[in-house]
């Protein structure tokens, strides 16, 4: 059986790297590539018959962490691993938190990569010793990763409340108007707010940080 891979990095050097890792292995097809989580969803809306996407973190117009959470959102039978030179714990807790199968160091040699990604697919999680051994230590304490910027209070009005639960269904501006009976610049000025309190920069980062401090 050919296992069909995608990638997902902005360095392309990076990129022909891990191709050229793969190509010891008869049973591996790389897909496609691409430069950034955007890029990706628009080759997935084409044809999204893919086993596993090794996905990197740090990227332009939208990162590995977002992009992980909206395919799974939508393609949820697609496994991904973080294949990424970053294992601060951060990246780790929120990777997995946005539904990460797995979390690879890039300096992996291409044995270990493979068995990674077969060990995946077939519903393990591959991971190198140093993440499982961070991973442990973040299961046991986990207020660990939070940053002390976030350890502040985030007060949001109920008006604001309301705006983001709206967000949170995947609502348009225009829809959230209607429903709560504002002007779109109202809404929109509302979500400005909701950005600055929260310190984000996406819909998916106010939705996904309100729901870990359980204001939604």
């Amino acid at each position: 059986m050919t296992l069909k891979i995608a990638i997902v990095d902005d360095n392309s050097f990076l990129i022909h790297a891990i191709k050229e890792k793969l190509s010891f292995f008869d049973d591996v097809s790389i897909k496609h590539s691409s430069a950034h989580g955007g890029e990706l969803l628009t080759k997935l809306e084409e044809n999204h018959n893919i086993d596993l996407i090794l996905m990197d973190i740090e990227m332009p117009v939208l990162n590995g962490i977002e992009t992980t959470q909206m395919v799974k959102q939508k393609y949820p039978q697609i496994k991904i691993i973080m294949l990424t030179a970053f294992d601060n714990d951060e990246n780790i807790f929120n990777a997995i938190k946005a539904g990460a199968d797995g979390y690879l160091l890039k300096e992996i040699n291409p044995k270990d990569l493979y068995n990674g990604i077969c060990e995946t697919l077939n519903g393990g999680a591959a991971m190198n010793p140093s993440i499982a051994l961070k991973t442990l230590k973040l299961l046991r304490n986990p207020i660990n990763i939070q940053n002390p910027k976030d350890q502040e209070e985030i007060s949001l009005s109920k008006r604001e409340v309301e705006v983001l639960e709206q967000l949170s269904k995947g609502l348009s501006y225009t829809a959230i108007a209607e429903n709560l009976f504002l002007s779109p610049s109202t809404v929109r000025k509302h979500i400005e707010n909701i950005y600055k309190k929260l310190q984000v920069h996406s819909k998916i980062e106010a939705v996904q940080k309100a729901k870990n401090y359980n204001i939604i």
